[in-house]
């Protein structure tokens, strides 16, 4: 899923692009803290991994959906289940990919990171920005999609008549003193075949944007 992301990342940073190899078992468990915890060490060592191969003192970090949430709390110096992870001192920058900030029911992790390190929480030791895809709106009074759509924005924030990537309304994917960007066009995943965030088109897009 994230090849050409990668691909893409590559060529514009000029740096080596490391993924975290966190296995579609990983993502289903992440509905628990033992699940976050899991990805949280993946992440950790790949960080590790990026460190050494490009020489550098930081890295940045991209997270794509709830990634971007676990990038949050990545950063803390402060414990989760007993890993203090410290992130702020290996990350120079967070920009975050159709991530759900803003969690009004369910996701209990998700809640919680946004209640505990709200916004762009240790700025400016690391500058934060995130994009949100402007691609349907939410209508209960539109098309079949429309109206499916509409329920899973307002799972999160509330209200379902907004515009968002199809997963996550922007509402949701803003953070209060990031640098929040809008793409249209960009889909939260590429199910058949859609042009989403990792795109290499809207990649150039938002990380040009986020230098700009």
């Amino acid at each position: 899923m994230y090849r050409s992301m990668r691909r893409a990342l590559a060529e514009l940073a000029g740096a080596p692009v490391l993924v975290v190899p966190a296995t579609l078992a990983d993502w289903l468990a992440a509905t628990s803290e033992r699940g976050w915890e899991r990805i949280l060490l993946k992440l950790d060592r790949t960080v590790d991994e990026a460190l050494a191969l490009g020489g550098g003192s930081r890295v940045t970090l991209v997270g794509h959906s709830s990634g971007g949430v676990m990038g949050r709390l990545y950063l803390s110096p402060e414990p989760f289940r007993g890993h203090a992870f410290r992130g702020l001192e290996k990350v120079a920058h967070l920009i975050t990919l159709g991530s759900p900030h803003l969690t009004l029911r369910g996701a209990p992790v998700r809640r919680w990171v946004d209640r505990t390190y709200p916004g762009a929480f240790f700025a400016p030791e690391v500058s934060y920005a995130t994009v949100g895809g402007r691609v349907i709106r939410g209508s209960s009074a539109g098309s079949a999609k429309e109206r499916v759509v509409r329920l899973l924005y307002r799972q999160l924030c509330g209200d379902g008549e907004q515009w968002g990537d199809g997963l996550v309304p922007l509402l949701s994917a803003r953070m209060e003193g990031a640098r929040n960007l809008v793409l249209d066009g960009a889909a939260h995943a590429p199910v058949g075949g859609r042009r989403w965030y990792g795109s290499p088109d809207l990649v150039r897009a938002w990380w040009e944007g986020d230098k700009g």
